[in-house]
């Protein structure tokens, strides 16, 4: 039975959640509602607008178990991010950087773009050593200031092991930098237990949000860390005191926001954040496991096809990737594509990305066409 949050059309097996993410109904009614309220009475409610705004950074905290609200910054984008910490960071000549050979490449290059400043990049193979855990770990030294990895690998959809990697780098004084918009919204996330320094990611994936609007947890303790690059009215202290001469940055993640908040974003993303904890994470994490589960059972079962992700426990979330024996990737996407399977073309193989909420018969059905699909 369909969830009546969601209003796909029944023709499409929607299964790109870890692209673009459809919309629940509540956020289409939510920003219909902003729509029209602009139209009418232009900013006349401005501050319950920020109230909104507020209450989307207490859901964000909840949603990873950030210590408070104000650990929570509202950017553009994961690649803002991602940029904030690179050349917010004091680097020396002879640092380096340790990233993995899978990341998408809006984690990585920004760490190469630091070469100029004599950073190295280190990109480890994670099939180096006996764990990918291991593999990052060992290419660690006294010089490494940073290690940054996606908490899932958008094309393998090879889960990591965060506690493992935290632990390791709060004891060799190293910064732990965690992309994780593969992750929340799709599995439980807790920052704290993971030890994480920074954490980001978009809301339009497995948040069922919009473009254009990500979450930025740093801890506060780093704060003076990460010098500023962007300056606003926003990023004040005494934010709306327009005449105040004096000013220093605020003491809160609010620093990092330099301008007008995108309060159209802000209002669809806290509708979706909202139903993700209505449904709750644990219960969300449980359906996308099970489907996960099942896709690999039917590709395993498949003689046509050839499983990709790594199907052991604790090694997945919502991303299943696989090949054709005998058909290229490009080709099978372009096949499901026009048979209704909204899937994507990733790492030279097919991925399916259901949400918790999608029907296993669609599932079942998209790998079905993928199986039976010929030259």
């Amino acid at each position: 039975m369909a969830h009546p949050d969601f209003q796909l059309n029944d023709s499409l097996s929607y299964l790109n959640h870890a692209a673009v993410a459809p919309w629940p109904l509540r956020t289409k009614l939510a920003v219909q509602q902003f729509a029209e309220e602009n139209a009418t009475q232009g900013s006349l409610r401005y501050l319950e607008w920020l109230k909104v705004e507020d209450d989307l950074r207490l859901k964000l905290a909840q949603l990873i178990n950030a210590p408070s609200k104000d650990d929570i910054a509202l950017l553009k984008n994961t690649s803002e991010a991602l940029s904030i910490v690179a050349y917010g960071l004091n680097w020396q000549n002879g640092d380096n950087i340790v990233i993995s050979d899978q990341e998408f490449p809006s984690n990585r290059i920004v760490w190469e773009s630091l070469r100029s400043k004599g950073v190295e990049v280190r990109q480890v193979d994670l099939a180096s050593h006996e764990s990918p855990e291991a593999s990052l770990i060992a290419a660690t030294d006294n010089n490494t200031q940073l290690l940054s990895i996606s908490s899932v690998q958008y094309a393998s959809g090879l889960r990591m092991k965060l506690d493992i990697l935290g632990e390791h780098c709060k004891h060799h004084d190293i910064l732990f930098c965690v992309d994780a918009i593969q992750s929340i919204g799709a599995v439980e996330f807790d920052v704290q237990a993971i030890q994480a320094d920074f954490v980001m990611a978009d809301g339009h994936k497995w948040m069922l949000g919009p473009e254009g609007l990500a979450l930025f947890y740093c801890r506060p303790q780093l704060y003076d860390q990460l010098s500023i690059n962007q300056f606003g009215w926003h990023m004040i202290e005494h934010v709306g005191e327009f005449d105040r001469k004096e000013w220093q940055p605020a003491s809160t993640a609010r620093r990092f926001e330099c301008g007008s908040p995108n309060m159209l974003t802000i209002h669809a993303l806290h509708a979706s954040i909202s139903l993700l904890l209505e449904v709750g994470m644990a219960h969300i994490e449980a359906e996308i496991l099970k489907r996960s589960e099942a896709m690999f059972d039917a590709i395993n079962t498949s003689t046509a096809l050839s499983l990709v992700s790594n199907p052991n426990p604790e090694r997945y979330a919502g991303i299943a990737s696989f090949r054709h024996e005998n058909i290229p990737s490009q080709s099978l996407y372009e096949y499901l594509y026009k048979e209704g399977i909204f899937c994507a073309h990733r790492g030279d193989a097919i991925r399916y990305s259901p949400h918790f909420y999608t029907e296993m018969d669609k599932i079942y059905t998209a790998i079905s066409l993928a199986s039976k699909a010929t030259p």
